[in-house]
């Protein structure tokens, strides 16, 4: 075949398959494939390798793989320090990071998402080793010469190409980050924060994730079926906020966000250390070492664009007469899920239509109109997948809770492009045993949204692995996913997948109407949360504060999110993103300005548009990191935008005909 393939395994979390009846529905073959019941492999645990890696076929092969890649990391140090400064010195420094990267990314995600322990345990352990290497790598001296030496070289400079050089540059800016420039006593800090801070990220991030426990007398006895038993005890493992019942999200709300002593003391010193290694290396805040080489450039611009944004939203809510604007009110308190209870767009009632076959066969349709890119459901080899939840798909072009497994790059040692590998982690309901897995709005909006970071690695072209895809600019990488939400919640885009899983009617258009509006509406209350979400994290890595970090969220709250704060809660320990996200959780907003721009001035007239298709395939998903993010825009919108254009684009997101969507509801 000459089509060229990459791979993407889609797993459905916590999740069984059934077998579904025989009906009047005819799927395609990807819909066909998700909505009904694969046979058992016998032979799935096999020993041949997760994602056919030899070596992991056990726990113990991860230090086998790491070994390995650590044995090829040396090799290429000593090429890349004894080779003639040129374009070969970049390809070094590409495979240096491709082959670390192999095993880090897959351990990075086989540590949260393997069902076996001991799989989970020397993953988390191989990341640690993994990082602690790089970041040595960071501040090897000899090494950062070799590049050192070609872009001092102004005529070899002159003899690349954009991407080498651009490439070149970047791992240079991962030098000088990590403090490369000083002396040896500094660098050897430098070294001694990066590796700690490796700790108390992992730390964090598992805390963060932990439930509390109450005791289950505590509770009214007809609330227990709401949470999960633990003995005597009732678990909170989440907010419950798509519960349509305000006394179990108040519970919920108080118990998982109960203050825990020893993870508030991780975040304090997690963010000491950063502040503590950002002035090391040279900076004024971690802030301002985060956002060098983003489109905000600075913390300056983040809090410019969250506070025109917030200003704007506090002026549209004094416009709304006092009943409505209680009414936002609620929709600002409890978010897209539970507004969508409030005003009767019933999940229950939108799920038939929305089985996960009739969501993948629409995403199948819509990569084909955009891109001519079609999605093929594949058998896994015996070995290659850690559940029998997983799928695995592989899309196909004519032309050549997201994780990257592997990045796409230039093979020159075989002249082959190395085919990217993702995976997108879906949490999604069960299965009955006469339907499929039935997705509520919320859920398909959200698959499209991770169908957006998956397409954007699966169809990027890079010459080099270390800026294939997603790897890019974190206030761009988002722009993607966020795209693929106006897609799924557009009527024409909608109509093309949404039938009954059953009788094969489409989704009547009255609903397909209301669901769209509806979330006009409460995309208000989306943008609102993560302004305060994006000021409390620049606020937190700007300086040292002698106050505790939840007397900063008291405030922050108070000024940019307008409810009172709940005595005896710390949401700010549930704040995950502080870790993947730190300093950089604004690259939400950025991201939605550009993505309503791209929409409305590309595919609002014609979502399914195949020369804008085309266009944002080549300006914008093609480049990864290996095009500055701002010309990216630039060459998509045809301008260059301006900070002001940014924050009127999300302006206009905060403008939808409310009042009337209330009156409407109420009638």
């Amino acid at each position: 075949m000459s089509a060229c393939k990459r791979l993407l395994y889609v797993v459905k979390h916590r999740s069984l398959w059934a077998q579904v009846r025989r009906n009047v529905t005819t799927w395609s073959p990807v819909g066909a494939a998700f909505n009904a019941k694969p046979h058992r492999r016998l032979d799935l645990f096999e020993k041949n390798g997760l994602f056919g890696v030899p070596e992991l076929s056990c726990p113990a092969g991860f230090q086998a793989a790491a070994k390995t890649a650590l044995k090829n990391t040396q090799r290429l140090v000593e090429k890349a320090c004894s080779s003639p400064p040129g374009a070969e010195t970049v390809e070094c420094f590409d495979q240096l990071s491709d082959g670390l990267c192999k095993v880090a990314d897959l351990a990075d995600f086989i540590k949260v998402a393997h069902p076996d322990p001991a799989f989970r345990e020397a993953a988390e352990k191989t990341c640690v080793d993994i990082g602690t290497v790089v970041e040595k790598l960071n501040t090897n001296v000899e090494l950062c010469k070799s590049l050192k030496n070609l872009l001092d070289n102004p005529n070899i400079v002159a003899q690349l190409d954009p991407d080498t050089r651009r490439v070149a540059e970047l791992f240079m800016f991962d030098f000088e980050i990590s403090g490369i420039h000083l002396d040896d006593k500094l660098r050897k800090e430098a070294v001694g924060l990066h590796v700690k801070l490796l700790d108390l990220n992992n730390e964090f991030l598992v805390g963060s994730h932990m439930p509390n426990r109450i005791a289950r007398s505590a509770i009214p006895e007809h609330l227990h079926l709401h949470f999960a038993s633990e003995g005597s005890f009732i678990q909170v493992g989440g907010l419950h906020a798509d519960s349509p019942d305000d006394l179990v999200r108040e519970i919920a709300y108080r118990i998982y966000l109960y203050p825990n002593a020893d993870l508030m003391n991780c975040l304090e010193e997690l963010l000491k250390c950063r502040h503590k290694l950002a002035k090391l290396v040279g900076y004024e805040s971690y802030g301002h070492r985060a956002l060098k080489g983003t489109m905000a450039k600075t913390p300056g611009q983040c809090i410019s664009l969250t506070a025109n944004d917030f200003k704007m939203m506090r002026d549209m809510k004094k416009k709304l007469n006092p009943r409505n604007a209680y009414l936002l009110y609620l929709f600002l308190c409890s978010g897209l899920s539970s507004a969508l209870y409030r005003y009767n767009i019933e999940p229950s009632l939108y799920s038939p239509y929305f089985s996960l076959g009739a969501c993948m066969e629409g995403l199948n349709n819509l990569f084909s109109q955009l891109y001519g890119v079609s999605l093929m459901s594949e058998h896994p080899s015996a070995g290659e997948v850690w559940s029998e939840d997983v799928r695995k798909l592989a899309s196909f072009t004519n032309c050549d809770c997201h994780f990257t497994i592997r990045g796409g790059r230039w093979c020159q040692e075989t002249s082959q492009y190395q085919l990217p590998v993702v995976v997108l982690m879906l949490s999604l309901p069960h299965p009955s045993k006469s339907a499929p897995t039935l997705l509520t709005p919320g859920m398909m909006e959200n698959l499209f949204h991770e169908m957006g970071h998956a397409m954007h690695s699966m169809l990027g072209r890079t010459r080099y692995q270390h800026v294939t895809g997603t790897r890019c600019s974190t206030d761009f990488a988002e722009v993607p996913s966020i795209l693929m939400e106006y897609f799924a919640t557009d009527y024409r885009v909608i109509s093309q997948f949404a039938r009954h899983y059953e009788t094969g009617q489409p989704l009547p258009e009255s609903m397909v109407a209301r669901l769209c509006e509806s979330k006009k509406v409460c995309g208000a209350a989306d943008t609102q949360l993560q302004i305060f979400y994006a000021v409390l994290d620049q606020i937190y890595h700007s300086k040292p504060h002698n106050r505790s970090t939840t007397d900063i969220l008291k405030d922050m709250q108070q000024k940019f999110y307008g409810l009172p704060y709940t005595p005896n809660t710390a949401w700010q320990l549930r704040f995950s993103h502080l870790i993947g996200y730190g300093a950089k959780y604004y690259s939400y907003l950025m991201s939605r300005a550009v993505a309503s721009m791209v929409w409305k001035q590309c595919f609002v007239q014609d979502p399914l548009n195949r020369d804008m298709g085309e266009r944002y395939r080549r300006e914008m998903l093609a480049h990864g990191g290996a095009k500055e993010p701002m010309l990216m825009v630039e060459g998509m919108l045809q301008r260059r935008p301006t900070i002001e254009d940014f924050v009127d684009a999300l302006v206009s997101e905060l403008n939808p005909n409310f009042e009337t969507f209330i009156m409407d509801s109420e009638s």
